[in-house]
């Protein structure tokens, strides 16, 4: 068995990266270090860990069961050591002219950040917001503390990740005042209209619509699909705004209260609730650990949770 005082720790940053990357140049550009030197380490990994760790498969190169098992310890060793090493900094909301970057779905952006910027304008007038879409970063963006939070609806989350649990949402039907469902908000009426389609961001650049694949439509069509039904969808967009603008011209806009209420005011659109049950969107807020205990992160952090808490 090797001492661990023989053992380079810098491979384990090394083994990091070659496992969420699983391409030796990509790693290489990660660490800002030459491929040849990315290799010689995935070498010296392979004769200290005496397997292969990275095979190449059709796939593309592919982890081994060995490197599989290790890959979250790993994870958690190297966030214990970031988090030990790390000087501790105040915080002083005030003053600071911190940059924090947030990815936020459409509909977060819409309903949450303009609550938030009052609250800094009060707390700290010169922290500044950078908002970039889900189709901006990745996992692994979020994961490197690259990005400060990732707000959104998420189906499956990487262990290693904190999350927070903002709120949740039923949906409304956003329509015209002349609409038929105004006067007979049944699920026949529902049926017989028209409706546009809002996205359920995830990460990643998006892909066209297929609306006989009722599955990756999300919410409202899977809830209709149980009661054996389907909507007549004329238009497909990611952005809510979009979405309640086209409910001008005659389409039904199914969507999170919230987004909806937006337009409570809007002379010629009228809320209705749908004409069956949609299950609840959860908003969370997930973050690295490695910036768990950053001081203007948790600052931040507390900011959003009593910001929200007042939708």
């Amino acid at each position: 068995m090797n001492n661990i005082k023989d053992i380079d720790l810098n491979l384990l940053v090394y083994l990091d990266v070659l496992l969420r990357e699983r391409n030796v140049t990509k790693a290489a550009a990660q660490l800002n270090i030459t491929q040849p030197a990315m290799s010689n380490g995935l070498k010296r990994l392979r004769t200290l860990l005496n397997d292969p760790i990275l095979v190449r498969t059709s796939e593309g190169m592919l982890p081994t069961e060995t490197a599989l098992r290790m890959q979250e310890p790993v994870r958690q060793i190297l966030y214990s050591v970031e988090e030990m090493v790390q000087p501790a900094r105040d915080f002083d909301a005030a003053t600071s002219d911190r940059v924090f970057r947030i990815m936020a779905s459409d509909y977060a952006a819409s309903t949450l950040m303009p609550r938030l910027l009052e609250k800094l304008k009060q707390q700290a007038p010169h922290v500044a917001l950078d908002i970039m879409t889900p189709s901006d970063i990745s996992f692994h963006d979020v994961e490197n503390g690259k990005v400060d939070l990732a707000i959104n609806r998420f189906e499956k989350l990487p262990q290693s990740f904190h999350q927070k649990n903002l709120w949740e949402d039923d949906f409304s039907c956003l329509v015209r005042k002349d609409h038929p469902l105004v006067a007979s908000a049944t699920l026949e009426s529902y049926l017989k209209g028209e409706h546009v389609w809002v996205s359920k961001t995830g990460f990643g650049v998006g892909v066209g619509m297929d609306p006989h694949d009722v599955q990756k439509l999300g919410w409202v069509d899977e809830a209709l699909g149980k009661l054996g039904h389907k909507r007549e969808i004329r238009v497909f967009t990611r952005n809510y705004h979009v979405a309640m603008h086209l409910a001008r011209q005659g389409l039904i806009a199914t969507l999170p209260t919230q987004a909806a209420t937006l337009y409570k005011d809007d002379d010629e659109l009228v809320m209705i609730k749908p004409p069956f049950a949609i299950p609840a969107l959860e908003l969370t807020m997930i973050w690295s650990p490695l910036l768990q205990h950053d001081a203007g992160h948790r600052w931040f952090r507390q900011l959003i949770t009593d910001t929200a808490a007042y939708q």
